[in-house]
């Protein structure tokens, strides 16, 4: 449980990074987000679930570990 809070607790200050740093950055990935079709924005998410999980298998691979 605790590595679930502190994986959620680095989501949010990445996220919380860009919204303070970028926030015109988001709008516009937001109003592109929204031209792209159902299928396109699939393919988005399945590309980032794809490249999250690659890097915690690099992660693994030098090391880390869930404990």
């Amino acid at each position: 449980m605790a590595t679930i809070l502190l994986a959620l607790g680095l989501v949010l200050i990445v996220e919380g990074l860009v919204w303070v740093l970028a926030p015109s950055l988001i709008e516009r990935l937001l109003t592109a987000l929204r031209a792209l079709s159902e299928g396109e924005r699939r393919q988005f998410g399945a590309l980032a679930l794809v490249s999250g999980l690659i890097l915690l298998w690099i992660a693994h691979a030098f090391g880390a570990t869930i404990s």
